[in-house]
């Protein structure tokens, strides 16, 4: 039988996984397992795992979306609230810091010296979560297809990220009529399910999210315009949360593709010293958007002071990132048993899965692309549209930064934060005396 705690005492154990949740989704899913079914029994292991398997159909971060859920069912819509924003709140307060920070220091040598270590290190981290990930989803020779397919889409033919998890959403639901076992989809144990359908509470949920995801929208739509960075980095990022399929680093590369080249918020190597600050806190991996939302507005600041404009910008990135989570966990999570008996949702969701690999094999192309490299060029031939290195601009530092790394993780198997920290500490030696 599960113990219910008070409240008080599940904000008190929600502010310490807040704090403590490091190494990504992996590691926080882990972390709340430990602290919420092992040592405290508040959730039973088969609850835990559905609630798991349900926020893998969900867009956004799961193991923030996990945490809300935890709240929801401990303690309703209040318990949801609190245990999602306190595991949301320390890394975001974190990031933010180091953003100012990062935004008056960074033209600094030493500082640029620290940041090309960080960045060849998450080179090497991004490539060993592309192969989890594809130990994990390429079970069936179907999905590696998938996700060859979905590499090339992006790294050859230069199709939009939504286009390719959209296309492969709905290959996923034909697939299932045809030839179900191409999916390689594992049975799910039938639940009881409820014989009520919860569309009150549902609708209930969507209308007060969607006011609360529109409402600072609204008002710097009312005060800014449609033309101003605000509004911009709002209505990119309220798109981004809904694509966000797959984990942080499945959007990563889009979001980079956007914001460096589309709108030219910061430069690719400033995209990566995000994701490695990301890497280093405490939070979901996506809280990286938060530093791309600060540099934008801190860049195009008017009319506000440059600081200003950059934490608005935080704050707002910060929020259409993360409420739509707290939406569909208190508009869905009602219906999870009939959720995860939709079979052709789950089909298009392995899919999904499956092409989530090859968007990630190309943001590492893209990473590698621009920490190796000071210089590449585009190759245009028809429907082709490749970026290529100038092979003589590979930088010799960043090379054996990366090396070091991949030695770390792979042979040694240190964790994501000592590897940075080793990085970044030959990084600056090597700048001192190279």
């Amino acid at each position: 039988m599960n113990v219910k705690p008070s409240f008080e005492e599940l904000v008190r154990v929600s502010a310490r996984i807040g704090c403590l949740s490091f190494g990504g989704p992996v590691g926080q899913i882990a972390l709340m397992h430990r602290e919420i079914v092992e040592n405290r029994g508040w959730i039973s292991e088969e609850q835990y795992l559905h609630a798991l398997n349900f926020c893998h159909l969900l867009p956004g971060p799961e193991a923030q979306q996990l945490a809300i859920w935890i709240g929801w069912k401990l303690h309703g819509v209040k318990g949801g609230l609190a245990a999602g924003l306190l595991f949301v709140i320390p890394g975001a307060l974190v990031i933010l810091a180091l953003s100012v920070l990062y935004g008056f220091a960074a033209r600094l040598g030493w500082v640029s010296a620290l940041f090309l270590g960080i960045k060849a290190a998450v080179l090497a981290i991004v490539v060993q979560a592309l192969l989890r990930i594809a130990a994990r989803a390429l079970a069936t020779p179907f999905k590696r297809v998938v996700a060859a397919a979905s590499l090339a889409a992006l790294a050859v033919f230069d199709l939009p990220f939504p286009l390719v998890v959209l296309g492969a959403g709905a290959l996923g639901a034909i697939v299932w009529r045809l030839r179900p076992d191409w999916l390689g989809l594992k049975p799910v144990a039938v639940t009881s399910t409820p014989s009520e359908r919860p569309w009150r509470t549902t609708i209930g949920a969507i209308v007060i999210g969607a006011a609360l995801w529109a409402a600072p929208m609204l008002l710097v739509l009312a005060a800014l315009g449609p033309h101003h960075v605000l509004w911009q980095v709002g209505v990119f990022f309220s798109k981004l949360a809904v694509v966000t399929f797959g984990g942080a680093y499945a959007v990563l590369a889009y979001m980079a593709q956007q914001a460096v080249q589309g709108f030219g918020w910061l430069s690719a190597g400033e995209m990566a010293d995000g994701l490695g600050l990301a890497e280093t806190t405490p939070g979901p991996l996506i809280m990286v958007t938060q530093f791309v939302g600060y540099l934008a507005a801190y860049r195009a600041p008017a009319p506000f002071a440059p600081l200003l404009a950059g934490v608005l910008g935080a704050l707002l990135t910060t929020w259409v990132t993360f409420t739509p989570c707290f939406l569909w966990i208190f508009a869905l999570a009602p219906w999870i048993e009939r959720l995860e008996q939709a079979h052709r949702l789950r089909a298009a969701l392995a899919t999904i899965t499956a092409a989530i690999v090859g968007v990630i094999a190309n943001l590492s192309l893209w990473f590698a692309l621009h920490v190796l490299f000071t210089a590449s060029r585009m190759v245009d031939a028809g429907p082709l549209h490749l970026r290529l290195p100038v092979s003589e601009t590979l930088d010799l530092r960043a090379f054996a930064l990366a090396l070091l790394a991949a030695v770390l993780l792979f042979r040694l198997r240190w964790s994501v934060i000592r590897t940075l920290g080793l990085t970044a500490l030959a990084a600056l030696v090597l700048g001192t005396f190279g």
